[in-house]
Order: C-alpha cells, then structure tokens, then sequence
C-alpha cells in the first residue's frame, strides 16, 4: 500500500499509525532516506491492502476508523485531499486494511508458472521480501532466490532440486507467507515472535532449483527440442511422473564436486529420467548457480529440502562441524524425523556444501510414500516441518 509524506510525517509515525515494525518498512523503502522525506514522496506500507468504501447517512471519519480498527490518520493518508467534513453520501473514501490471511495457496501442482506469480504477489504486498534472479534455468528460465532478514547469520534453504519433489516447493511457500504475515502483524509461529528472528537471521530461499524438471512433471514436455529429446530419453514415454532430472536428464543433486567420481562409475552413463551425474561436474546452469549462491553467501547452515523417507542426512566424509549434531537432533525433535549421519550417496548439494565449506548442511526428506507425493499429504508434511523451518533460525 501506497501512501504520500505530508509535512511533518516520519517512516516512525508510519509504523506507529499501521502498528507495522519500523524495520520492515524502512526495508519496504529501500531507495528512501529515511531522516530526509520530501512532501509528496512515496512510502510503501507493507502488509496493507487499500480497499474502497462508499460513504453512507451518518458516516464520518471517525465512525469509518472505529468500525475498521484503524486509525483517524491512517484514513487521512490514504485520502489526500478528502475533506472530512465534508462527506458525501454515495462518495467513495480508501480505507487501509491490514492483510491477516494467505494470499496464496500452495495446495496444488505447483510449476514455475505459479510459482513466479506468487512471489510476484508476495512482493507486492511484502516489498521488504528481496527477490533477484541468480541464473537460468537450460531453458532459460529464473532461478529466483528470495531473502528475508536483516540478520549476519544467513540460513539457506532450498526445494525442488529434484522435479518429481515439486511439493518441497509448496511446503516452503507456505512457510514463506505465514512467515511475512507473522511478522506484519505481530504475531507468533508456535509461540515464538518472529522479529528477532527478522533482525538475527538473514533467510536465502531458492525455492524451485528445477523449474524446467518441476514443469515436464506437471504439464508434460514442451513444444521444440528440450521436449522432443525429453521424450526420447522417457524412452517415448509421455508419462513423465517419474522424472527426477532436469529437462537435459541431468540428476542435478548429483552434479556437485564431492566424491561425484564415485556416482559417475555406479550411476547412468547417460542422459537419465533419473541418476545420470552428468559427463562432469557442475556442468547444469542450475547446479552452478547453487554453487555460486552457496560461495556468494557463506551460509551459516544450509538445508536442502527433498522427498521421501521423513529422514534427515546430517555428515559427510566426517567434515560436518560438531554443532550439527547438536542441530540435527533439534530438527529431530520439533519434527520426529530420524538423523541419519553417513549414507552411500555422495555428489550432492548437502556434501559438497560440507566438504567446501565446514558448515551445518543437511538433506531433510519431506513425507512417507512413493515420489511425487501427493499434494493430499500437504498439510502433514507441512506441521512436520514447521518445527524445522523454525529451529534452523534459532540454532
């Protein structure tokens, strides 16, 4: 929501008159000075939608505001050049009003299409919500990272590195707007107040590390090329369901330097719908643009969201720092998800971020059951998970 400085007003008055945190809106502003407003500037007011009312017998600005729980200045803002007093039945007035519920729903296939349209929404509403691209996809679409926070501590968390586990996609979103409600309105996840996570925590959130594999699962292979070869590789299957690689039939979580000589003698040797490694590392756009996220960031830890098994991969080669122990059985605890330290996979995002970098990174597998899972089991694997969302901020 749109409002423009008048004489006298402050970022301050602002949050004390939409009872908005001052940080999230000098951070909704971020080309604005906040000690130097100019008359006529405009302030955007996150977490706040305008909504239009038509003036009835009796109304004022006073009854307008109490009926709304808002306040009389408030209604002043957004009403430059209103007289008050004097209202006209029939007249049209703007009246703020504070988003308190989801604005997207994450209960469906959920592609790259949607996906783009809801952060787009969501960054509307929650411009202090950062969006940048960090690469493309090999059909050239964005790989979007999403940044929410203040904090020196950057905690990663990503989704979709594999397309059939497009619901790790959703189960983050959702997380992403209950977390931008909580913090505009005050209010608590599982009764902790979520500011001091905003001003301690820096969030980094890819979302959709596959959007071409998440999109050949859920709408079938696209017209030209990457689809004709899609289906060649499907073996002319067009039941791509159990596709895990991206439009290249590359297995992206196999593509990083860490022991990926090993998957590359046990794995396929060729294009896959599933397992191929690639002829070497890091030769996937998407595989890179992780690595150079991971190398840009320095992450204080990193969790990398799969599916299945209700598991969570905590060590590599015995180079995880001591502390993930301690964090790994917190997860375990808020989740009842079981750790497991050491498994005979190797060449994946979770290893190499260990190997390279010596901090806390784990591969948390979401829900129970054959891939894809259901979007049915949404709600369940989402409670499961809130615990981890949650303590990978405070641990």
């Amino acid at each position: 929501m749109d409002v423009q400085v008048r004489g006298g007003d402050s970022l301050w008055s602002y949050s004390n008159t939409f009872n908005v945190p001052l940080p999230l809106i000098i951070n909704s502003n971020p080309t604005i000075n906040p000690s130097m407003l100019s008359i006529g500037q405009t302030i955007q007011i996150p977490g706040y939608r305008l909504q239009r009312y038509t003036i009835l017998q009796g109304d004022s600005f006073y009854k307008i505001a109490t009926r709304n729980r808002i306040s009389i200045d408030g209604l002043f803002l957004v009403n430059p050049g209103v007289n008050p007093n004097a209202l006209q039945i029939g007249q049209t007035v703007n009246i703020p009003k504070r988003v308190t519920t989801a604005i997207i729903n994450p209960r469906q296939n959920y592609d790259s299409q949607i996906l783009a349209g809801d952060l787009e929404a969501l960054g509307q509403l929650y411009p202090f919500m950062r969006r940048r691209t960090i690469g493309n996809s090999v059909m050239g679409k964005e790989l979007i990272e999403v940044q929410i926070g203040n904090g020196e501590k950057v905690v990663h968390w990503n989704g979709a590195f594999h397309a059939y586990e497009w619901i790790t996609t959703s189960v983050i979103m959702e997380f992403i707007n209950t977390y931008l409600l909580a913090l505009t309105n005050n209010e608590t996840i599982r009764g902790r107040i979520m500011f001091p996570f905003y001003d301690q925590v820096t969030l980094s959130i890819v979302p959709m590390v596959d959007p071409d594999g998440v999109d050949l699962v859920l709408n079938g292979p696209p017209d030209g090329s990457f689809g004709e070869e899609a289906l060649k590789i499907n073996g002319g299957s067009t039941d791509f369901s159990g596709w895990k690689a991206n439009i290249r039939g590359v297995d992206l979580n196999n593509q990083f330097p860490a022991k990926w000589e090993i998957e590359a003698e046990r794995k396929p040797k060729q294009p896959a719908p599933r397992d191929f490694p690639g002829y070497a590392p890091l030769t996937e756009p998407e595989s890179v643009a992780m690595a150079e996220l991971a190398g840009e960031l320095n992450f204080e830890k990193m969790l990398a969201f799969h599916t299945q098994g209700e598991v969570i991969y905590w060590g590599f080669e015995n180079l995880e720092p001591p502390r993930a122990r301690e964090i790994v059985n917190e997860f375990s605890r808020v989740s009842g998800y079981e750790p497991i330290r050491y498994v005979d996979s190797f060449a994946g995002y979770k290893d190499w971020f260990i190997q390279d970098f010596r901090e806390p990174g784990f591969t948390v597998e979401l829900g129970q059951g054959i891939n894809p899972l259901p979007i049915t089991q949404f709600d369940e694997i989402y409670q499961k998970t809130l615990g981890i969302f949650l303590a990978s901020m405070y641990m």
